[in-house]
Formats: structure tokens, sequence, C-alpha cells
């Protein structure tokens, strides 16, 4: 070539269903910290490299966006139900006199741990409920994680409500820092033996 100029390769089209599980991906995290309303769709936008135009040719509203990335992450928590399960059918008890519910309980802990942005994300959900069009969305994905442990282990709904309460408690234990307050805290410690 003359003058040393390089033609750029032509750039690979990516489908609109790549580009949108992408953005749902982007969104999570970004959603996660900093919330609906802390959150711009120019820096989910940003995070893959398409304009924010683009994000609003798949996703028309933020809420959208944010209930499509808030929903990715409650089908995450319910593929975590459903791979303990799968472990405990497959390998048994871990601990002795530990059921499937335990099993569940206790690889959903482990997720908390492995995955911040899983977490985050449900807390931000349920901090976002007094938007229009929020809450009864969550509602439905919190009911369909409830009726996945159902199905799942076959407990009642008196064990269900414990386990789901339980639950909670360790969300906010986690969001916490359960790592730096173990040490600090006889209430986490517990908490953490008893989890654990």
């Amino acid at each position: 070539m003359a003058g040393g100029s390089k033609t750029a390769a032509p750039r690979k089209r990516v489908p609109a269903a790549e580009r949108r599980d992408a953005l749902i991906e982007a969104a999570m995290h970004e959603f996660a910290r900093g919330g609906l309303h802390g959150t711009k769709v120019s820096q989910v936008a940003r995070a893959v490299g398409v304009a924010q135009p683009y994000v609003f040719a798949l996703f028309p509203t933020k809420i959208e966006l944010f209930l499509a990335a808030v929903g990715r992450g409650f089908e995450r928590i319910e593929e975590v139900f459903e791979a303990a399960a799968k472990r405990f059918e497959a390998e048994g008890p871990a601990e002795p006199d530990e059921d499937v519910l335990m099993a569940i309980g206790r690889s959903y802990v482990d997720s908390l741990t492995a995955d911040r942005d899983m977490l985050l994300l449900q807390l931000q959900a349920y901090a976002a409920c007094e938007e229009p069009g929020v809450r009864e969305a969550v509602r439905g994905l919190y009911a369909g994680v409830i009726e996945k442990a159902r199905e799942l282990s076959g407990a009642d709904d008196e064990r269900l409500n414990e386990f789901f309460s339980g639950g909670m408690y360790l969300n906010v234990v986690a969001a916490l820092g359960v790592e730096e307050l173990e040490e600090k805290s006889d209430w986490v410690a517990a908490v953490c033996r008893r989890s654990g």
C-alpha cells in the first residue's frame, strides 16, 4: 500500500439477540451498583460499546431495561436452586440431617459470595418497588422463586416461610460484608456457623 495507509477491517455485525443479552448482563452489573434511579442508561450502553439510542431501540424505557436485568437475576437464583437440588439428588446430603431445602439454602449462601451482583441487584429491585410497574414485576419474580423452592423441595408453607425469612436475613448479612464483620461481631459469627 502506498503511503502506509491501512484499511480498517469491517466490523462484525452482532445479532440483536446477542446485543440484547449483552445489554441485560451489563445492566445487571450497573443497576446492582447504582439502582434504578442512580444508574444512567448511557452507562449500560458504554459497557457494551453501543450508542444509547440503540439501547432504547431494544428496551423502550429505562424501567424495561431494569426489569429485564432484575428478571435475569431472579432466573439465576432459580438456577442456583435447581443445581443444588440436582446435586443433592445425585450425591445425597453434604451434612448429617441435611435435606434438599437445606442444600438449596447452602448453595444460595455460597452464590452470594461468588456473585455479588446477584445479591445487590436483588436488594435494588426491592428498593425500587415504589416505582409504578416495578412492584408487580418484582412480586411475580419473588413468587416464582418461592414456587421453585416448593417444587424442588416439597416443603410446606411454614417451612418455606422460615427458609425465605432466613434467606432475607442472610441477604442483609452478606450485603453488610460478612467477611469483615464476622471476626468483629458475635452475632455475625453465629449466623455464619449456622449457615456454613
